[in-house]
């Protein structure tokens, strides 16, 4: 079987849209996904609350308040407020989704995240709305890049990043359906969709978008398209064959696929649209460097703010496009061999 059976075969198996083809692949933003999943998790439950920051439209909240008023509350800008009444209404039976942009909620309310939710471990869910630079022209104010950090040291909680807006609706889905305090991180802009409704989709567990032996390209967020056309791009530049994981599940993070992929490629590069400091890369390399040490390349914003700007050229700006990550997937490569 050929590298590009192999590929395919992975591709097959995970149902995705045929990605090479870019001019013909569909986009939408993650927030689509979420508003979309939100509107049938309250039609497949009562208990679902959706409690907004007054950015209803912004977050995708909207549709819902329109299908369930009765299930709807607004508070306005009251961001440490949110996150109290969500608990309250947790330890009441209700499964409460609170949305903001990231950079305030979770970034503003932390304390009331870390203490209300998760050290009473509550059944609170965090929408976390506009993460990324990809935010635009909003600039750094609003660029919440450093959120993953501060949300997985947290004890009990589930971080999820959904890689396009048809995952971010399952996910939506299936965390208004376990228990215990929840981030989801999604962005604002339209992104490519990759995956379908077949798709398989399971909190905690990683899918492999492409296999390859020679380098492990971990990423999560909008950015796994871009991990794939690297990919694609490298096999036919130089002959490298890299396997793909789409690592939604930030915590719990699936260890078994993280190792495996090590294992397997003997090189690792991971890619998130964060700081490269204490995000999914971070807790990448926490993983392999007690189980499977591997040369380890990371992909992300390094130590510095957002800026206002067209969304694609930030991500190229702060070294998160497709020829960034093939030459740190270059790079891993050649210390694998050295």
């Amino acid at each position: 079987m050929s590298s590009t059976d192999v590929m395919d075969a992975a591709a097959r198996a995970m149902h995705l849209v045929d990605y090479r083809n870019t001019a013909e692949v569909k986009q939408l933003p993650t927030r689509n996904g979420f508003g979309e999943g939100l509107i049938e998790a309250g039609n497949r439950n009562k208990n679902v609350l959706a409690i907004c920051a007054d950015l209803a439209e912004s977050t995708r909240m909207e549709g819902f308040k329109k299908a369930h008023p009765a299930q709807y509350l607004e508070i306005g800008v009251a961001e440490q407020m949110l996150v109290a009444m969500a608990g309250g209404l947790a330890a009441a039976g209700k499964i409460p989704w609170i949305a903001s942009y990231a950079m305030f909620n979770p970034g503003r309310s932390w304390e009331q995240v870390r203490t209300i939710m998760a050290l009473n471990e509550t059944n609170v869910k965090i929408a976390g709305a506009h993460a990324g630079v990809s935010v635009g022209p909003d600039g750094a104010t609003h660029q919440a890049i450093e959120d993953i950090a501060i949300m997985r040291v947290i004890p009990h909680m589930f971080v999820v990043v959904p890689c396009d807006s048809v995952q971010t609706k399952k996910a939506t889905l299936a965390l208004s359906e376990t228990f215990g305090p929840t981030y989801l991180r999604f962005a604002r802009e339209k992104s490519p969709i990759v995956t379908t409704e077949e798709t398989p989709f399971e909190i905690g567990k990683a899918q492999t978008f492409r296999e390859g032996s020679d380098v492990a390209i971990v990423a999560c967020g909008i950015l796994v398209y871009n991990a794939l056309i690297a990919a694609d791009e490298l096999a036919r530049e130089d002959g490298i064959e890299c396997r793909v994981v789409n690592n939604h599940t930030i915590k719990p993070m699936d260890e078994p696929a993280i190792v495996d992929a090590a294992k397997h490629c003997s090189a690792v590069v991971t890619v998130e649209e964060h700081q490269v400091h204490g995000g999914m890369g971070s807790r990448v390399s926490e993983i392999l460097a007690e189980r499977q040490p591997v040369p380890i390349e990371f992909i992300g914003v390094r130590d510095q703010f957002g800026q206002s700007g067209d969304p694609v050229e930030l991500i190229e700006y702060y070294g998160m496009g497709t020829a960034a990550i093939k030459e740190a997937a270059r790079r891993a490569y050649a210390r694998k061999r050295s």
